[in-house]
Formats: C-alpha cells, sequence, structure tokens
C-alpha cells in the first residue's frame, strides 16, 4: 500500500494502518422530555435523550510503513482548537509530518484529543462547563506569529516568516470549537491512548505540551523521549522516576522577542527544562533559526521548511530515544 506520491512516485509503502476510540467514561441523563426530530423532511423520529452515554473517548490513527528503521514508534498530539489534522498536511498541499516520518521509517500514531476532531464533543448540558471557543484567523495570525495584528488585513507576514500565508483560508478550515474546561478528561483521555499504544516517542505541539507533559509524566513507563514543539504550559510536578534518564526536547521558533505571550512561554519552556534536569532527566531547549531554520512561525510543522524540520527532528530520535 502506497502512501503519499510526489511526482508520481510513492516516498513511503504501508505495511499496516487503522483507527480506534479509547477511553472515555459513562453519563446518565434522566428526566428529559422525548423531542420529535426530523432527520430529513420526509422522516421524523421521537428521541428518548435520557440514558447511558459514553464521552470523553479519545481517537487514535496509527500507520505502520512497510520498511521500519526505529522499533518505537512516535504519537503525534496537536495543539488547542486544532486536530490531528494539524501533522497530515500543510495549508497550501505538501505532505505533513505524519508523512516525513514515515517516509523516514517510524510507524506514526495520530491523536484527536478528547472534544476535538473525531473523538466528537459532548452535547449534553452540563457535562463540562462553560462554552466552547472558536478561533479566528485574525487571532491565529497574531497568536501563531505569523505577523503582527496590524499587517493582517494587508496579508503582510513578518519579514523572512516561512508559514504560507497565502493559504490562510485554507489553514482556517482546519479550526474546531474547543473547551477550556476539559483538561482533565484530555490528560487521561491521552494517558489512556499511550497505554494501548504503548511505549512511544510523544511529539506534542502547543496546548499539546501542557497535557502531553503531565500525560507523559503520569504514564512513565510508555514514554520513550519527548519532543515538546513550543509547547503553552508544561507539567508542574517533575520527579526522578517520572523523568527517568527519558529524553526531552523542546523546540522553539522565530520572533518569540516580539510577542509578551511567547517571550513568557518561552521563559516558561526554559524553567520546565531546568525543573527535569534537576531531577536527573535529560531536557535540551532547542530555538530553531538557531539550528538553520530561520522564519519558523508558531506553526513550524506546516512552514515552508517543515520537511527539513522534520528530518532534524528525526534525526535527534534516533541518536536519543
Amino acid at each position: 500500500m502506497q502512501g503519499v506520491n510526489e511526482g508520481g512516485r510513492a516516498i513511503y509503502t504501508l505495511a499496516d494502518f487503522g483507527s480506534f476510540h479509547v477511553g472515555g467514561r459513562m453519563v446518565e441523563v434522566s428526566g428529559q422530555p422525548r423531542k420529535a426530530i426530523a432527520f430529513t423532511p420526509d422522516m421524523t423520529y421521537e428521541h428518548d435523550p435520557n440514558g447511558r452515554f459514553l464521552v470523553e473517548q479519545i481517537y487514535v490513527q496509527y500507520f505502520v510503513p512497510a520498511e521500519r528503521c526505529f522499533e518505537t514508534p512516535l504519537t503525534l498530539l496537536h495543539g488547542g482548537g486544532l486536530t490531528g489534522v494539524t501533522w497530515e498536511n500543510t495549508p497550501d498541499g505538501r505532505p505533513g509530518w505524519l508523512h516525513e516520518f514515515l517516509r523516514q521509517g517510524f510507524a506514526v500514531n495520530v491523536i484527536d484529543n478528547v472534544e476535538r476532531g473525531r473523538s466528537g464533543f459532548c452535547a449534553i448540558d452540563g457535562v463540562w462547563e462553560g462554552e466552547p471557543v472558536t478561533r479566528t484567523a485574525r487571532e491565529a495570525w497574531d497568536l501563531f506569529r505569523f505577523g503582527s495584528p496590524n499587517n493582517f488585513d494587508a496579508g503582510k507576514p513578518h519579514l523572512g516568516q516561512r508559514f504560507p500565508v497565502g493559504s490562510m483560508e485554507n489553514f482556517q478550515r482546519q479550526f474546531v470549537p474547543r473547551w477550556t474546561t476539559t483538561s482533565a478528561a484530555q490528560f487521561r483521555g491521552i494517558g489512556e491512548a499511550l497505554r494501548r499504544i504503548g511505549p512511544s516517542t510523544l511529539i506534542c505541539h502547543s496546548q499539546g505540551g501542557f497535557l502531553g507533559s503531565r500525560a507523559a509524566v503520569e504514564n512513565p513507563d510508555m514514554i520513550r523521549g519527548v519532543v515538546g514543539c513550543e509547547g503553552a504550559g508544561w507539567v508542574e510536578a517533575v520527579t526522578p522516576a517520572t523523568v527517568g534518564d527519558k529524553p526531552w526536547l523542546l523546540l522553539l521558533g522565530d520572533y518569540i522577542e516580539m510577542s509578551e505571550r511567547w517571550t513568557k512561554a518561552k521563559l516558561d519552556t526554559l524553567a520546565f527544562a531546568g525543573r527535569v534536569n534537576a531531577v536527573g532527566g535529560t531536557a535540551s531547549v532547542v530555538e530553531l533559526p538557531k539550528v538553520g531554520f530561520p522564519g519558523s512561525s508558531h506553526m513550524f510543522m506546516m512552514d515552508g521548511h517543515s520537511a527539513e524540520i522534520a528530518a532534524w527532528v528525526g534525526n535527534w530520535i534516533r541518536e536519543n530515544c
């Protein structure tokens, strides 16, 4: 089974692929009136909203290349307001990190976190607090460091910036609603996924850095290494037992000093690396511009040099994990 083609050439061959849902909890609903629902103009159905519902499950899709270079698989965890699509293809149509890592010979697992994508979200009142939040393109432009807020309408990015801003609308098609009150369910879900997958190297992005780092220290036997791609927050408590001698690679992009938010996030990342190293772990903070990748946005797995960054990350994993 051949993978993505480049100019008619297969870049990898799959031995296996598939998916599964895991985790979740049961919620009991009672006392609600039946409702008449019209599925189509010609078909109605009396729906009973009472009963037991499973919520907070998590979705994982796995891919196994025919020629594996590395026994330990990778697990990819997306950021806030996004799904596993983050890793599949870039907004301008190039193969994403999923395909780049498969081409390198890694087996890859891609997570849709709780209440995102194919994990689905819960529409039962009272199960999750708060309202869902949806990101605008303007917010993404600023938050992901594509350009200054004043230059959004003109579509003028930061000088030398490598994100394909001409495909901004296509990128926005990937945005999904998110809740800000579901972290506990997401920790549990990621942990369930890691235990089902087995030992792997975790690659986590943005909000996934906060969620993934906690899931990693709570499931240390399932972790062979962690690559944090601009984590927006990190787990506070680490111990020798939870980090051991596992390597942590914490990546930062460009233009960070132009953003107060990301300047603070950089300091938080440095502090987290210090906590890991202080208890005997091995954490390295690497700024991508300093290793040959200037112009990296927050979404550097989609930037113009994303394939080269994936190759660099793959080499680090083979050498350290």
